[in-house]
């Protein structure tokens, strides 16, 4: 009985070993007449019953089933197959497929990687997007792809998706560091940069170049920390970016770029005193930056802090004293002054005479301390707004002749 038992099971193997091999010479076939859905449909129905195979057919099936799913373009499931074939091959200690299927895997790999960059170049961000997540995926150590593919996302206002990418491209240990490799053109002094070390070095040997040079680029890590708060931002998740850029910020507490991105943070979310907080941090970083001391007195002169306001532009036209916004800004925070003035003057009883010419006077002053400051920024930049600005103040200081000047020049701009 037990003898009989065992014959009827050997049978059984070989009745489904047969079937295998005549599904996979269905697909190997179809695969020669270009018939990709009738391969695919083969080495499906073999694919139930591989797991019994021997190792010659295993690595066959997995070598067809990556040429029949290349061949209908579902690229994900033809480099699994692939991949399954390198990782069974390896273990088993014999390469039967593993050289012909590289290429094919490449060729695979190359083709989705040009498809994602026509899109973007045709600015098909959402597609492009699409298209490198699906090359990565190909090859998970190409970490590149997945960072393309999760600013594209963020440039088709995709931002689940982005999101999404950044964090999982963050979880790879992605940074982004390259090595680069440079040297100085003798004949323009200009720094070239070189795909590899030997180029490189060819080039300096050559006579063409000097001072060679080998070094690492930036982490990216903060950038992509920059884009996920960009992200949420964007979602309105306003809560969630304090929440990230805080905690980013808790591992590295002076770097100027993360101090930056909250206080941006808080100057969206209308959070003045916050923002200045870490703007005046941001100072104490990086003193020399007029950009910084601009930014905080723009802040108080929203909020009307007219000394504040002055303080803050004259220090950033003190370290850059060619700076248009920054003159401009300068006069208008001073003219909040002159508003308080004007607000006293309005208060004063119609028979004080003095305290009004003695206000008329500090209003004289004032505006001649506002127009070379006027001048600078209507010079580098004109524009309708300093040119009415400085006819305004003019007609103040009553200068009829400059003031009509400046009204024939309004009249050109407008």
């Amino acid at each position: 009985m037990k003898k009989q038992i065992l014959t009827v099971a050997l049978g059984f193997v070989t009745v489904v070993s047969f079937g295998q091999k005549n599904q996979l010479k269905a697909a190997e076939k179809a695969i020669k007449k270009q018939d990709f859905a009738g391969a695919v449909t083969a080495v499906t129905s073999a694919e139930a019953l591989i797991s019994n195979a021997d190792a010659k057919l295993k690595s066959k099936f997995y070598f067809l089933k990556g040429q029949a799913f290349a061949g209908k373009k579902e690229y994900k499931v033809a480099a699994d197959a692939y991949n399954a074939l390198f990782a069974f091959e390896k273990e088993a200690g014999k390469k039967r497929y593993t050289d012909k299927a590289l290429p094919m895997l490449n060729t695979l790999k190359e083709e989705v990687g040009n498809k994602a960059f026509k899109l973007h170049e045709a600015k098909n961000y959402k597609e492009s997007s699409k298209a490198f997540y699906l090359r990565y995926t190909l090859d998970e150590k190409d970490t590149l792809f997945l960072s393309n593919a999760a600013q594209l996302a963020l440039r088709a206002e995709d931002y689940g998706t982005s999101l999404k990418l950044y964090k999982d491209l963050l979880n790879t240990g992605y940074t982004g560091i390259r090595t680069i490799y440079e040297a100085t053109n003798k004949a323009s002094g200009e720094t070239g940069t070189f795909n590899s070390e030997k180029e490189m070095k060819l080039r300096v040997k050559a006579g063409e170049y000097e001072n060679g040079v080998t070094k690492l680029s930036l982490s990216k890590r903060i950038d992509i920390s920059k884009s996920m708060v960009a992200v949420l931002t964007k979602q309105k998740k306003f809560d969630e970016a304090i929440k990230l850029i805080q905690e980013i910020r808790a591992k590295d507490q002076d770097n100027l770029e993360l101090i930056l991105v909250e206080a941006f943070l808080y100057n969206d979310l209308k959070q003045p005193k916050k923002f200045q907080a870490l703007m005046m941090k941001a100072t104490e970083k990086d003193p020399t930056n007029p950009d910084l001391f601009f930014n905080i007195g723009i802040v108080n002169y929203n909020e009307k802090n007219a000394d504040e306001a002055v303080k803050y532009f004259e220090k950033a036209l003190e370290l850059k004293s060619d700076f248009p916004k920054g003159n401009w800004m300068l006069a208008n925070a001073l003219l909040i002054k002159d508003e308080a003035l004007v607000k006293k003057m309005n208060n004063l009883p119609s028979s004080d005479f003095k305290n009004y010419e003695k206000i008329e006077k500090e209003r004289i002053v004032l505006f001649n301390k506002i127009l070379p400051f006027l001048k600078k920024a209507d010079a580098a930049e004109r524009n309708s707004n300093t040119v009415r600005l400085i006819m305004g103040i003019y007609e103040n200081l009553e200068m009829e002749a400059k003031a009509k000047e400046y009204r024939a020049i309004l009249k050109t701009l407008e």
